[in-house]
């Protein structure tokens, strides 16, 4: 992939694309701001795909991490594609419980269980 990306790691696999962040914390505003544009790019290199975004290297999160995700979320579903959260800590989901995010997304328990959901069935 031509994109290189500071906060993000990047899997294109042939079902999805998997996405994972390279911080532990998300909370700088700066950050966020550059994650936000980090994720745009991405979904602009790959309309109409799968995405898994992987939470699995988050410990700590702000809600301005969240409001990317609405952002990314709508991102793709302009472009025909899909969003799919994993990998959610439990102390952070229960951020998107109490805002009622968790209603909003699409979230597996973990990426291969994400995976598995999209492959295709004999």
């Amino acid at each position: 992939m031509a994109d290189t990306y500071q906060h993000l790691r990047v899997n294109d696999m042939t079902k999805a694309v998997v996405v994972e962040f390279a911080q532990r914390k998300i909370l700088e505003e700066l950050s966020i701001i550059e994650i936000g544009q980090e994720l745009s790019r991405l979904a602009a290199a790959f309309p109409g795909r799968i995405l898994i975004v992987s939470f699995a290297n988050v410990d700590h999160l702000s809600s301005g991490t969240l409001g990317q995700m609405i952002k990314l979320r709508e991102q793709v579903a302009r472009q025909n594609g899909h969003l799919i959260l994993a990998d959610i800590r439990p102390q952070i989901y229960e951020v998107f419980k109490i805002t009622k995010l968790n209603r909003l997304f699409d979230i597996s328990e973990t990426t291969a269980e994400a995976l598995d959901r999209i492959a295709p069935k004999p």
